[in-house]
Parts: C-alpha cells; structure tokens; sequence
C-alpha cells in the first residue's frame, strides 16, 4: 500500500480533514474522502479520526490508499442504449428489471455488466463493483442515468450531485387525485426501525427535498412531474407515499390492491449537469418506455368514454 504523507499549514488549522484532503487529493470527493477516514485510511498523528475533525498545528495527516482489487466483472452485451457518449461522460437509459451494479445476489445482467462490454475506461472511485457509477435508481426504475468514464469525471458529477446542481427530474403514475397543480415535499428520510431494508420519513432521517406538480390526471390516478433537490435512497417513492399518493405498481411502498405493471411505474426522465471538462451545461431528456406510455393511454382513454 502507498503512503502519502500530509502536514497541516497555517491556513489549514482549523478546517475540517475531509476538506483538507480535498485539497491535497484533488483526485478525489469530499465524499470519498469521508469514506476513507470511516475505513480507516486516513490517521492524524497517527491515530484514526472520524471524518468532522478539525485539524491542528503541527498534525501530520498520512492517507494509505487502498490496493487496487482486480476487476473480475464479466462483461455482457446486454444491449444497452447510450443516450450521449464522449471521453468523460456516458449517459445510458437503463431498461426496468435491470439492477444497477452486482452483489451476490445478482452478479450478471446488471447495467456494470453491460457498461464492461460497452467501454473500458471507467472511473474506479467507487471500486470494484461499480466502476463508473455515480448514482443510482431502483431495480425497476426506468431512464437516464450519468456514468463517469475517469476518475476526474467522476469527482466533478458526485460534487455536483452533492452541491445540488445536477437537474433530475422524474415522471411518476401514483394512486389518487392530487387536486393542487403542484408542491414541495420536504420531509427527511432515513431506515425504517423496524424493517431496516426500508425507507421512511423520520426526524432521524437526512434532509429530503422532492418538487412536483401535475402533467395529467385520469380519475383515481395523477400522472406526475418530480425533481429531486435531494438524492435519498427511494426518495420519491417514500414522498408520495408520505403524502399519501403512492406510486402505482410499487411493491415495497405502494397499495397492495394496484395495477399490475411490474415494478412501479417510475421514469427518470431528464438529467442535467455542467460538463466535467468543458464547464458548460448539458441536458439530456428521454421520453419513457412504450409499455409506460401505453398505460398512461389506458387510462386516458378510459376517462375520455
């Protein structure tokens, strides 16, 4: 393992050592570098520190980076759609059904797989299992996702998610007739006490911040426009819930008596960001699936007889 050595300057007193070593390891997030104080990589004076310690004069900060782990991933051609594509950024449309990255669970068929056949140059920041990834969404949650092809990228799209500059925005089918044209969600999130792989609004929870309003409404049911301010683990499908209008289809968060569609019926739409090396601001929007889109006719149709 290779050992970097830092000393604390006279500017730096005071600061907390995640900012620190955003300044001397340019390479990485402030958020990584939380992550590597947790694991244990970073000592002050050689003890270890949690990630808001506030450094002192004369501290001597060392960062033992991590080996490498090989990347034994199995690359497949899974057939994905590459929405834009250039040397720092790729944006795909990830299809429902496909999970994200691999676990034990599920080691093929994921979008890593798929993203291994289609380009090798990746970002490692996340390791071994999700080379590239910069966000996610659910299993059955379709559309645009931002992949970082180098570890610069990758720095750039994380503090910008972090910063709250990244547009996302979503469209949603949920159960009900929401009568205003639109509203803000600003309800916390965190895990459930009781079921720990669940989501909920709780005081304990992170700051969540969900935007909608209405495109159409179809009876017992409202089409939905939703823009995340915030980027919480199932963020829009526990807001909607918490106001009592759960996604359609849902199987963790929504109705037990809904419409049979697979998986809720939840479409990331459009996602936007400055460009990691040019600086400017792109924006990529993707209209949702056929069998969506087929749905939302459904119940059109039957409003209009």
């Amino acid at each position: 393992m290779e050992e970097i050595r830092i000393e604390v300057n006279e500017e730096e007193v005071g600061s907390r050592i995640d900012k620190v070593l955003s300044t001397h390891k340019i390479e990485l997030s402030r958020t990584q570098n939380q992550q590597w104080i947790k694991d244990g990589n970073v000592l002050v004076n050689g003890k270890i520190v949690k990630p808001n310690y506030r450094v002192k004069e004369d501290d001597v900060l060392v960062i033992i980076e991590p080996e490498l782990e090989e990347l034994n991933i199995i690359a497949e051609d899974l057939g994905l759609e590459i929405v834009y594509e250039d040397a720092d950024v790729l944006i795909v449309n990830k299809p429902r059904g496909m999970v994200v990255h691999p676990a034990k669970s599920h080691s093929s068929g994921t979008l890593v797989n798929g993203l291994m056949h289609h380009c090798t140059d990746l970002s490692g920041i996340n390791g071994v299992l999700r080379p590239g990834i910069v966000h996610r969404t659910d299993k059955d949650t379709t559309g645009l996702l931002m992949v970082a092809k180098n570890d610069q990228a990758h720095v750039s799209l994380v503090d910008q998610l972090v910063e709250k500059t990244v547009k996302r925005v979503y469209i949603a089918l949920v159960h009900g007739h929401i009568a205003h044209d639109h509203g803000t969600i600003d309800a916390p999130i965190g895990r459930d006490q009781i079921n720990r792989k669940d989501m909920t609004v709780t005081t304990r929870g992170k700051e969540a911040v969900t935007h909608f309003k209405v495109l159409e409404r179809f009876g017992n049911y409202t089409l939905v426009e939703c823009e995340l301010e915030t980027g919480r683990t199932h963020q829009i499908r526990v807001h909607m819930k918490y106001i009592e209008h759960p996604l359609v289809g849902d199987p963790k968060y929504g109705l037990a008596e809904t419409i049979d569609f697979g998986g809720q019926v939840l479409h990331a739409k459009t996602i936007g960001f400055t460009h990691p090396r040019t600086n400017e601001y792109v924006e990529f929007t993707k209209e949702p699936p056929s069998d969506f889109l087929a749905l939302i006719d459904k119940l059109r149709n039957n409003i209009d007889k």
